[in-house]
């Protein structure tokens, strides 16, 4: 339990100072692949803190590394750094500074979070066993993620014999406390897009035409039956649409071309190749019925993230020796999607979820949204406990 102390005594000597990094980068959000200057103060911090780093991957990604003083394996804490196309409508002093752009999504508390634990390993270097590189990513937020270019650009060295571990803001969850979920967690997320191509013309005379709309509402209504008749019911699968348009149209014309755009998001590879093929089997067949062409274009997204079971486990049980038993929970498997799964995929990984949220004060809000915030006192846990999770490297 000394390393513990040691860890609690250094991230609160440095408190305020990891405030002022998280404000600082909270104030100056910069869109995915376009965090240069996020990327130049990171490493002006890391400077500052004598921590050595190589950069450039992915254009603005960086790794630094720290060597422990005893014998160990290698380890991976990441962060990362881009913000989204959002208006912060906070009125807090650190407030973003580039309207339209906010870090609503909590990668400013993501890097500080691995940026601190750097800090505070670099201080306890003496202590530390092996070698702990820390990740700071470009882009999560847009395909095709930065975590696939920097492992494309050789960022990510060893992983045979590496572990990772990541870390993600969760408004639901009260400050102080963390969650996990050993197994798969997150879901692969690919992007549909589909043009239905009829014969456009005056809506008095349907019988002359062939109408995209009606072609496209049956295959809407189809393609929502896939997760119910085609896919393993055991498996969490998940098919929406979210936007829909015509090239022209009127009251009393129908347009020659409908397009329509979605998500596809399943837990397994397998059911994942096999509903793309469904997909695109059931648009063709359904608009060649009606006189119709389909066009649909699959776009591969994030893979499924998936949290080794063996490191989870120890990662939960360093989590209560740092933080208490109480405030280490359980949470359920999500939907949403993360491209930190393409790290698990190569090594063992954990992801776990940091509470950020306080009801009383009403820091509520959820992620991406406009008035999306953190009670700063999990910069404590967010600091400290991936500080601590470092320690684990044999």
């Amino acid at each position: 339990m000394a390393l513990v102390n040691s860890i609690k005594k250094e991230v609160e000597k440095n408190i305020d100072d990891f405030i002022q990094i998280r404000r600082h980068l909270h104030a100056h959000p910069e869109l995915s692949f376009e965090e240069k200057e996020t990327s130049a103060y990171v490493q002006s911090m890391l400077a500052k803190h004598k921590i050595k780093y190589t950069s450039g991957y992915c254009k603005y990604g960086i790794v630094a590394e720290i060597k422990g003083a005893k014998k160990g394996g290698l380890l991976y804490l990441r962060g990362d750094m881009d913000a989204l196309p959002i208006l912060e409508k906070n009125k807090v002093p650190y407030k973003s500074k580039n309207k339209g752009v906010m870090h609503a999504c909590g990668h400013d508390v993501h890097t500080t979070s691995v940026l601190g634990a750097a800090i505070v390993l670099n201080k306890l270097k003496s202590q530390l066993k092996g070698t702990v590189r820390f990740i700071f990513q470009p882009g999560e937020e847009k395909h095709p993620g930065g975590a696939s270019i920097m492992i494309k650009e050789g960022a990510i060295k060893s992983a045979a014999k590496a572990k990772i571990f990541g870390q993600h803001v969760h408004p639901p969850l009260e400050v102080g406390k963390v969650g996990f979920h050993p197994g798969e967690y997150m879901a692969s997320a690919d992007e549909l897009y589909i043009t239905i191509t009829g014969k456009g013309g005056h809506a008095a005379l349907p019988e002359n035409f062939i109408d995209p709309i009606l072609v496209t509402s049956e295959v809407i209504s189809a393609l929502h039956k896939i997760v119910s008749r085609y896919s393993d019911p055991k498996i969490p699968t998940v098919l929406s649409f979210g936007k829909i348009w015509s090239d022209g149209g009127a009251t009393n014309v129908i347009p020659q071309k409908v397009h329509f755009i979605g998500t596809f998001r399943t837990m397994d590879e397998d059911n994942r190749v096999a509903i793309h093929k469904r997909i695109k089997e059931i648009a063709k067949n359904i608009a060649k019925a009606y006189g119709a062409k389909a066009r649909v274009n699959i776009k591969y997204g994030y893979p499924t993230l998936y949290n080794n079971e063996a490191l989870t486990f120890r990662a939960i049980d360093l989590a209560k020796e740092y933080m208490g038993e109480k405030n280490v929970v359980m949470l359920p498997k999500r939907m949403t999607a993360e491209d930190f799964s393409y790290y698990s995929q190569m090594m063992p990984a954990c992801f776990y979820r940091l509470g950020t949220g306080n009801k009383r004060k009403g820091i509520t809000s959820p992620v991406h949204t406009s008035t999306f915030d953190i009670d700063e006192k999990a910069l404590s846990t967010g600091v400290g406990l991936m500080a601590y999770l470092a320690t684990e490297n044999t």
